[in-house]
């Protein structure tokens, strides 16, 4: 062996294990580096002074008109022949929903009618009336309003007796 050589291998391995780190070392090094840089680069959020926090858009609201308020009348029927006079005046209502039609009741002896009533399209105020009776009887009356809460007409009954309707007052 030339001489020196085995003292420079002797001081080459010597170099090796002093640089050789262990991994788990170098594992713990990056991670304090990672952290260090993550801690200086958090602190640098801005953050305004004196600045009002943004508005919430107001609210908004909007008025709703209210829908016509249905109207009830009193219906009067007094007879107009010699079969309706056993019965004598009658008494009914008239419920005007604002839309051109309405429910017609009316108690004559001892039968109940329910019905509609509407408007004739085109027409100031003439309407029909019609109206089922609890025994099966049918009440057909045709009239004219002469305001928004006066009006008149007649009233037929399938049996023959006829009646002269007055509507509010």
């Amino acid at each position: 062996m030339p001489p020196g050589t085995f003292a420079s291998r002797a001081s080459a391995r010597a170099t090796e294990k002093r640089m050789t780190i262990p991994r788990s070392v170098t594992f713990v090094r990056l991670t304090l580096v990672a952290a260090l840089a993550g801690t200086a680069l958090s602190g640098c959020y801005v953050v305004p002074l004196g600045q009002p926090a943004p508005a919430a858009p107001p609210s908004q609201s909007y008025a709703v008109a209210p829908g016509p308020v249905a109207q009830t009348f009193n219906a009067r029927l007094y007879p107009s022949n010699a079969e309706a006079a056993r019965y004598g005046a009658v008494t009914g209502t008239v419920t005007n929903d604002m839309n051109g039609r309405g429910h017609f009741n009316a108690q004559i002896g001892s039968e109940q009618f329910q019905g509609e009533a509407t408007r004739v399209a085109g027409s100031r105020g003439t309407g029909v009336a019609n109206a089922t009776g609890s025994r099966g009887g049918n009440l057909s009356c045709q009239y004219t309003m002469n305001s928004a809460t006066l009006g008149s007409g007649q009233c037929v009954l399938n049996s023959g007796p006829a009646f002269t309707m007055h509507i509010g007052g």
